[in-house]
């Protein structure tokens, strides 16, 4: 199964301010994030970014929110997504939902399950995922597999969007995202 532009949704989970530090190579995570949101956005994916109980983890990390300053910003205190209800009817259009963030045995675990349980085609970018133990992050891979979410990578969702080499958007993309990234 292919992720397809015009049935896909790009949600970024809980990647926040407060919580950031936390987790294993925070940096690497919002660089590998930001990559793949900006190309998201330049092939006109819609993204949804989500925030953990705001007034106390902070909000979507800065150099994240500024690549989509339009995309809607849901709250909630569930941990799934799914669970708190908050997700717009835009993005349950949608066949399909890539997920990135934080934390990956947590609230992208259980918004991935609820998605899959609730009918969704389920991409988990490897890349893109994070959490404060390595033995948690290994063991929540373990567990999407289990639950046949389908894991990718950054470079697979970029090369699912634009599907051949074809596409009008693919010299800019890959010079763009692939040369030097």
């Amino acid at each position: 199964m292919l992720i397809q532009r015009d049935n896909a949704t790009l949600l970024v989970v809980d990647i926040q301010e407060k919580l950031l530090p936390a987790v294993l190579d925070p940096q690497g995570l919002v660089n590998r994030v930001g990559w793949l949101l900006q190309a998201s956005v330049d092939l006109g994916l819609p993204v949804v970014l989500s925030e953990q109980y705001p007034s106390g983890l902070g909000h979507t990390v800065e150099a994240l929110a500024r690549l989509c300053p339009d995309a809607p910003v849901v709250e909630k205190k569930h941990f799934s997504c799914v669970a708190a209800q908050c997700l717009p009817d835009s993005l349950m259009a949608r066949r399909q939902v890539v997920l990135v963030g934080m934390e990956a045995h947590v609230c992208v675990l259980q918004t991935a399950l609820e998605l899959k349980a609730a009918g969704k085609e389920v991409f988990v970018v490897t890349d893109g995922i994070s959490s404060r133990a390595q033995h948690d992050l290994d063991t929540a891979l373990l567990r999407y597999q289990q639950a046949g979410v389908w894991l990718v990578s950054r470079e697979m969702v970029l090369f699912e969007l634009l599907r051949s080499s074809g596409d009008p958007m693919f010299r800019q993309m890959s010079q763009r995202y692939l040369v030097n990234k």
